[in-house]
């Protein structure tokens, strides 16, 4: 079988979430496949994060924006010198600049398109909605992190449904080293003052990750518990990016009456964040829109308790093994969060579930379809199910 040259935009590879699925996609290609050429299209002081990668596997430096002409138009001159076959665009992005072979994509969500075009003119929304659309239309493949996501596709930009695939993220290997050990739990007594029952939440901090509704379900909790003579020190640890950009959150912290027992901690390490996940009570994720939603799998993989949202693609993604809420309601949160700390039968029914709906999802399955489906788009395997648009379908929508 004649192997295929496949450039990679890397670029974003150090972003939350879109960082996370380009890693190990590149990862688990480094262990999969030694037969196709990989080429990474990248700033050179993002390649280490990736780690050490087989002989077919090639760096390409490129620096500079890369939602700019001169991104793109440097973009496809190292894909035309190298004389790529395919190129995988792993996240959407809104200006299509002519490639000359086939793309395929990987689309995370809808919530960039429509939170930016919510803040925009008619003009500007409508133009952006265009583009989103032809480079969608343009693409030999789309890859969709979930149903959700696919369907929403669908309906926004009318991309038939045979041109998308579904090809679920995975969680990062490093948080399925089993669970966190007595030196682990000393090191997050020390270096972060934890020694308390605490109920977490890891992510992104913006608005619609709901974490205002959140503070005020554990403020309502703490008064209940307080009534059950229960988990007197309970905390809630908030663990994501930086909070100068969200003030109302310290607001809402303050206005109910919890600032001795709400913690925001920044960033941490992965080899940190799996203690949290590891020895929390309940992980909470009411988040309002998810195009996949991996915090709730990752806490998961640890057999902790998930309380998340009814909506969007995490029910898809959590199954039957969490316990779901409408975000919206801060009392259902609460009443959720109260029942899951305190009903010991339901907390290791969940347990059980959790191990095995997080076994469901796995970067080697997922790759192994990214690769198959990188041959069927360039032509070296046959597809059964999905065609790749002819060179005339790519001149038409400005991608050839």
């Amino acid at each position: 079988m004649p192997s295929v040259k496949i450039a990679i935009d890397i670029r974003r590879m150090t972003e939350f979430g879109v960082g996370t699925y380009i890693r190990n996609v590149v990862r688990t290609l480094g262990r999969l496949d030694r037969e196709n050429k990989y080429l990474l299209i990248g700033p050179p002081g993002k390649f280490e994060e990736i780690g050490a990668l087989p002989s077919n596997f090639h760096t390409v430096p490129l620096g500079g924006p890369e939602r700019s002409i001169k991104g793109f138009r440097d973009f496809r001159t190292i894909v035309k010198r190298l004389n790529a076959d395919l190129v995988h665009i792993p996240n959407l992005f809104s200006v299509p600049r002519a490639l000359p072979c086939p793309y395929v994509m990987t689309v995370h969500d809808m919530l960039e398109h429509m939170s930016r075009a919510r803040g925009q003119t008619g003009f500007w929304r409508s133009w952006h909605f265009h583009m989103t659309k032809r480079v969608l239309s343009g693409a030999a493949r789309i890859f969709a992190v979930s149903n959700f996501t696919k369907n929403e596709m669908e309906k926004l930009f009318e991309i038939p449904p045979e041109r998308i695939e579904v090809i679920y993220n995975a969680i990062d290997e490093r948080f399925l080293h089993g669970h966190a050990s007595e030196a682990d739990r000393e090191l997050i007594a020390q270096r972060y003052q934890v020694n308390y029952p605490f109920l977490l939440y890891a992510g992104r901090i913006s608005p619609h990750k709901n974490v205002v509704r959140m503070i005020e379900a554990f403020s309502a909790l703490k008064t209940e518990l307080e009534r059950d003579h229960a988990f007197p020190d309970l905390k809630l640890i908030i663990i994501g990016d930086d909070l100068s950009g969200n003030p109302d959150l310290r607001r809402t912290v303050v206005r109910s009456g919890v600032q001795n027992d709400v913690r925001f901690l920044g960033f941490v390490p992965i080899e940190v964040l799996r203690i949290f996940y590891d020895s929390a009570k309940i992980f909470v994720f009411p988040s309002l829109y998810e195009g996949f939603g991996l915090p709730p799998l990752e806490a998961m993989a640890h057999g902790t308790p998930v309380v998340t949202s009814n909506v969007s693609s995490l029910p898809e993604v959590v199954g039957d093994a969490a316990v779901l809420v409408n975000p919206d309601n801060v009392f259902e949160i609460m009443r959720a969060l109260h029942r899951v700390l305190l009903d010991n039968v339901l907390r290791e029914r969940m347990k059980e579930r959790s191990y095995q709906q997080a076994g469901r999802f796995s970067w080697e399955k997922s790759v192994r379809r990214i690769v198959e489906a990188y041959r069927q788009v360039s032509g070296t395997e046959p597809s059964s199910q999905h065609q790749a648009p002819s060179k005339d379908s790519r001149v038409r929508s400005g991608v050839a």
